[in-house]
Parts: structure tokens; sequence; C-alpha cells
């Protein structure tokens, strides 16, 4: 598993839509030169989300998903499966905690299939928050 805490000049309310509200999903997912095409999300126990990214050389990469648990400003609890290895399904786990006017957000994604994924996502994870902090700005 991994874990990564970042502090965010924004409150909580703030982070927690730019994770979850399609529109602002687009602006700041994915690390790198990686957009986001397509974002849905229906936010709510048991619905499902979808992230539809390309890379610059237009490879497509989609993950999708159910939310397990939604606590709106502070947690989010979901499952996340790639298109191209539905069974290595893990599982996310997103707080969102006031800071003193910020957010110190922590995520921790857990059940990899392998430690090279582990670390694709600590990489890919942390590549994306860079974007999310200047989305914020």
């Amino acid at each position: 598993s991994l874990t990564i805490k970042r502090r965010f000049n924004a409150p909580p309310a703030k982070v927690f839509s730019a994770w979850t509200d399609p529109e602002k999903i687009k602006r700041w997912m994915g690390p790198g030169e990686i957009k986001t095409v397509r974002a849905e999300a229906d936010l709510r126990v048991g619905g499902r989300y979808y992230i539809g990214m390309l890379t610059p050389a237009g490879e497509a990469h989609d993950v999708s998903g159910v939310y397990r648990e939604v606590v709106p400003n502070e947690k989010l609890v979901y499952s996340w499966a790639w298109k191209s290895t539905p069974e290595r399904e893990s599982l996310v786990t997103v707080t969102f905690k006031d800071d003193g006017g910020g957010t110190l957000l922590t995520i921790t994604h857990e059940q990899f299939f392998d430690e090279a994924a582990r670390d694709s996502h600590q990489g890919g994870w942390n590549g994306a928050l860079v974007k999310l902090e200047k989305y914020l700005a």
C-alpha cells in the first residue's frame, strides 16, 4: 500500500469538490502531460465513477470504480480498476481534514497487485497532486 499526504491552501469543501466534480477532475487528474478527457462521478455509496485519460502520444488510460463511502468534504473510499487490468482492483481512501484554513489531504491506496503497480501509482498520484495544487491556487 502507499500513503501520500499533502497540504493545500484551500478549504476542505473546495478540495473535495475538485476531487468529485467531473468538470474539475478534468482540470488536474493525471500526472505530467497526461490529460483527462472524460470524467463521470455518481457521488453516492454504490455509485460509479469513470476517468478517461490520454497521453501526449494518444494512448488511452481508463480507470473506474465504485464509491464505497462518501462523507462530503471529509472522506471518500472507492475501488480503483484500470480498463486494461480489471482483475487488479485496488482500494483508494482519501481524507480531507481542515488545517487552519487549508486542507490536509491524505490518500491511502492499497491492495495493489504487486510492488511495480504500487510504485507506478505513487508516481501517478504525486504528479496529479502537483497539478491539483496549481488548479486550486
